[in-house]
């Protein structure tokens, strides 16, 4: 029985509905909540068209990031190739949000080339640095390559909302719930120098790591959760089941 349950969820037909509906959620979610943003210039430029970026942001905020993104500037995001990520990527369809095909671990070279060619383009771009399997919160390799090779900047970003429901997925998945007060949090750009060595890149990748958990727990903190840990921090507190 689970195996016809797969079946029928990666079947075109049923993701193509099943995204529809997910993007009438996230629409819905976003028109019945109040939203509260902290420093939205550090992406003004790329709102504007003027100058791309390269935004970061956890796996487990995945359908919140529709939120953050204020422009109608092109953006595409990376999203894996498993039926999850598809579904992901026909959900933030609905809202103008395109999607590369790729990870770490497989098509993550084409992938790269194509967010390399989106960014010398002049488009903006998103990434999950501990996608598409983990560990959770721990910043990998691949956004730091990107961003070394196109001379893009990285910002950190999250989103948060006062009703959700955290999934008891590898990632801690976070479904938003209506009615809420939303936060979205962005972080300083940094950015990866060309000539960097590897003392440089790891110096980077920890910095990182700890904006993006540090604009993580500001989002949640602005609407009253608590804290989603990183993989092997399991012990910091957590709300994870707000009233609906």
């Amino acid at each position: 029985m689970k195996s016809v349950h797969k079946a029928i969820f990666r079947n075109r037909v049923v993701q193509s509905i099943l995204g529809a509906l997910s993007g009438f959620y996230v629409w819905l979610v976003r028109v019945t909540s109040s939203w509260t943003r902290e420093n939205d210039a550090a992406t003004a430029k790329a709102w504007s068209g003027a100058e791309p970026v390269i935004v970061a942001f956890w796996h487990n905020r995945l359908l919140l990031m529709p939120y953050c993104w204020r422009s109608k500037a092109p953006f595409h995001m990376l999203i894996s190739s498993h039926a999850d990520g598809r579904l992901i990527a026909k959900t933030i369809k609905w809202h103008g949000i395109s999607t590369v095909t790729g990870s770490s671990s497989k098509g993550g070279t084409d992938a790269l080339r194509q967010l390399i060619r989106f960014i010398k383009e002049g488009t903006s771009v998103g990434i999950t640095p501990d996608g598409p399997r983990g560990p959770r919160m721990r910043f990998s390799d691949g956004a730091l390559s990107l961003a070394k090779l196109s001379g893009a900047v990285i910002v950190p970003a999250a989103a948060a909302t006062s009703r959700r429901r955290v999934l008891n997925t590898w990632d801690r998945l976070v479904l938003p719930l209506p009615f809420s007060r939303g936060a979205c949090v962005w972080g300083d750009p940094i950015k990866v120098p060309r000539e960097s060595t590897a003392e440089d890149l790891e110096r980077i990748r920890k910095k990182l790591e700890t904006s993006l958990i540090d604009v993580s727990n500001r989002a949640d903190a602005l609407v009253g959760q608590g804290v989603i840990a990183p993989a092997e921090a399991e012990t910091t507190e957590r709300k994870d089941h707000a009233s609906a």
